[in-house]
């Protein structure tokens, strides 16, 4: 999970002004992501998958962030939306494939601190 200082302002001002829920929602992340095998790239990708699968632009943007400064190549996130094209539709998969250009041709930049 991100510190404070790194979250979107909205999820930040949430942190702060309720900080044992955030605390809570925090170790239940990791929580699940030691649930079992899944770890590093994968995991990072297989959260991507889901907030495209929810249609979270947020998610998305996130997500991205994370991955590529975990060292994920940009292809392999623009292919996790490709892989949307079948379950989710074309419309959709494309709708994610735009989020994740807005994050690797940096035309959202950084997740802006709080405050």
């Amino acid at each position: 999970m991100q510190q404070d200082e790194e979250l979107p302002a909205a999820a930040g001002q949430v942190a702060r002004a309720y900080p044992e829920l955030y605390r809570a929602y925090a170790a239940l992340g990791e929580a699940c992501a030691k649930a079992g095998p899944v770890e590093g790239e994968a995991l990072r990708l297989v959260k991507l998958a889901l907030a495209i699968g929810a249609g979270s632009e947020g998610g998305v943007h996130s997500h991205c962030r994370r991955a590529l400064d975990e060292g994920v190549p940009k292809e392999a996130l623009k292919q996790v939306a490709l892989l949307a094209v079948p379950p989710l539709g074309f419309p959709q998969a494309i709708a994610a494939l735009t989020w994740i250009e807005d994050i690797t041709y940096g035309r959202c930049g950084p997740a802006q601190p709080p405050g």
